[in-house]
């Protein structure tokens, strides 16, 4: 094989043409809007958490408080992530993502296994916080899809379809007075319990409710 065939192949090779790797990439390429947006996941994240040690170590009520100052914490974080985007004029590719990802963590999830925590663990409870999961990702996924559709003359999206699943909180608020009055448990759950087939609690309605307007076609006007 002659000299000239060498240089040929190693110029062609991927090493040749690929460019190095740099370390951290995927952390430098976050913007600061991205990190607050982690900060909504992470807050999502501890309740659970917090969830598992009170259920670990047997009820400890003061263990459980965090929760509930946690997940609005996250909405703060979900809220600010949007205004310091907009005045730093930094958007990362995977924002968008990430907020949606964060989210369903933080106003799905988190809500639906603080309402199992606090007692609704019925065969009935279980499938309906399971729903209300699945609905919060459906609101999510659509809103990414029609966003566009919905953006205004000024830029900005007129307004929702469906409530947002931040509006899950308000679930979280009413669970947080019902744990401060000791109504809640799997046995003295406001509303008590009935065996349909599977045991139900009526309070877990609120979670159906809930999630069945975050995937209806009602207009709500965007803030």
């Amino acid at each position: 094989m002659s000299e000239t065939q060498d240089l040929m192949e190693d110029a062609s090779s991927p090493s040749a043409t690929s460019p190095k790797p740099k370390r951290f990439e995927m952390l430098r390429s976050y913007t600061p809007a991205d990190l607050i947006t982690l900060s909504n996941a992470a807050c999502g994240t501890g309740t659970l958490f917090i969830c598992l040690y009170y259920l670990a170590e047997g009820s400890i009520k003061t263990a459980l408080w965090p929760a509930f100052i946690l997940l609005p914490l996250a909405l703060v974080f979900d809220i600010f992530d949007g205004y310091v985007a907009r005045k730093t004029k930094r958007a990362s590719l995977i924002g968008a993502d990430l907020d949606s990802l964060s989210d369903v963590i933080s106003f799905g999830v988190a809500p639906a296994v603080l309402g199992f925590t606090l007692g609704l663990r019925g065969g009935w409870d279980m499938a309906i916080l399971i729903y209300f999961v699945l609905c919060g990702i459906s609101r999510l996924a659509r809103f990414n899809v029609t966003a566009e559709d919905l953006v205004t003359d000024k830029g900005k999206v007129s307004h929702f379809e469906g409530t947002p699943i931040p509006s899950s909180l308000g679930i979280v608020l009413i669970l947080g007075i019902l744990f401060g009055k000791d109504l809640v448990g799997l046995d003295s759950f406001l509303g008590g319990s009935m065996r349909i087939g599977w045991l139900l609690h009526p309070f877990t309605l609120i979670y159906a409710v809930s999630g069945s307007l975050m995937i209806s076609k009602i207009k709500i006007p965007k803030p």
